[in-house]
């Protein structure tokens, strides 16, 4: 299937681009340089519903598919990962799971506040000896009378140190694994609640990443997502749509790479001719702008899914699983092309090549992906 986009989302589109390269793409570097973003960008992607395209309207958000949401979020990657970032965290991996098994009264208390970058929040499941393996997730959560206590670490966390709200996941009934995990939304005031390491790290350094350290955090009971013990199939939920997002985030990087790479190759003078006569870089070109086409339909094809109900575990994963690793494979060649200036800081695809590495690693790595969709062969 291709997916020609409709009038309504290429004005979407536009918009996006519009504001991606006005606003975010100028300070990029120098985001990169602070490590973090800028607030009052945030803010304005709030003001244009960015940060709550799949929210329903009633709690201010644009009510989009997921479709709409992967054409927005492709445009912000491609100005920066790093704001991307926090677009995706707030649609994905936060709302997502709110919309699907919140109460109303935390639909209520929180949807709102993250639409328009109020308040921020975060995804905290990943442990010191837990990351691919969800299920070993050592963080406890022990009722005490009507509430909950919660201690452990969690590492990884983006935007961990400046969220006012998390979704914590932990274990509220000790040897039963994936049937034993629970999801709390904790937030930021809450006692005991600590922001450990703030990691560095080597690409998305605009978007914060690090460790939360929870002391005998107490949270009510009300605090509960969904069911108890019903957090690990949550986490899943959850993931699987959001790693249909980070597939659109590294089509946007990938095509970021290839239209600084394309530019650079046509004014470029070697051997009293441009580089992109020779018929070396054309195929490198060639197969840079073929296989980001592939990644983005799809992208587009599991969003497409997603929307419709669909089964689209499988899709969700070939879709991450290609996308990140063709990310990679674009940056790299777009990097060749520049040669030794591609090296250099000040030139954008250093930047790039930095930002899509990690992309085949979180929300789950591309290992994960192929296991995933392997399960979902042998059962067809």
């Amino acid at each position: 299937m291709l997916f020609e986009l409709t009038p309504e989302l290429l004005a979407l589109k536009e918009k996006a681009h519009s504001f991606a390269q006005e606003k975010i793409k100028p300070i990029a570097a120098e985001i990169e340089k602070k490590g973090m973003y800028s607030d009052e960008v945030i803010k304005e992607m709030g003001e244009l519903g960015f940060l709550g395209m799949i929210i329903p309207q009633e709690y201010g958000g644009q009510g989009q598919g997921y479709l709409s949401y992967m054409v927005v979020l492709e445009e912000i990657a491609k100005a920066d990962a790093s704001h991307a970032s926090v677009m995706a965290l707030h649609n994905s991996l936060f709302a997502f799971p709110l919309i699907n098994y919140g109460t109303e009264e935390q639909k209520q208390r929180y949807l709102p506040k993250i639409c328009t970058a109020e308040k921020y929040c975060a995804f905290a499941l990943s442990e010191p000896d837990a990351g691919s393996d969800a299920t070993s997730i050592q963080t406890t959560a022990i009722k005490v009378g009507t509430d909950y206590i919660i201690s452990g670490n969690k590492i990884f966390v983006t935007n961990g140190s400046v969220a006012d709200f998390v979704l914590v996941y932990a274990v509220t009934e000790k040897g039963k694994k994936a049937h034993g995990i629970t999801t709390f939304l904790v937030e930021k005031n809450t006692p005991g609640f600590q922001v450990g390491t703030i990691e560095k790290k080597m690409g998305f350094k605009g978007s914060p990443t690090c460790e939360l350290i929870f002391q005998d955090v107490k949270v009510p009971e009300s605090a509960i997502l969904g069911k108890l013990n019903e957090g690990f199939k949550i986490a899943m939920d959850t993931l699987n749509g959001g790693r249909i997002s980070i597939g659109a985030m590294a089509v946007g990087i990938a095509q970021a790479a290839f239209e600084e790479a394309f530019a650079y190759a046509q004014k470029r003078i070697q051997f009293e001719k441009p580089i992109c006569e020779f018929q070396a870089i054309q195929f490198m070109l060639s197969d840079m702008a073929t296989q980001i086409e592939t990644a983005r339909q799809l992208t587009y094809y599991a969003a497409w899914l997603k929307d419709n109900h669909l089964p689209h575990i499988k899709e969700s994963a070939q879709a991450k699983l290609f996308a990140t690793e063709m990310a990679t494979k674009v940056c790299y060649k777009a990097v060749q092309i520049l040669g030794g200036y591609g090296y250099l800081e000040n030139y954008n695809v250093a930047r790039y090549y930095r930002d899509a590495r990690v992309t085949e690693i979180f929300e789950g790595t591309s290992e994960m992906q192929r296991l995933t969709i392997a399960r979902s062969l042998l059962k067809d």
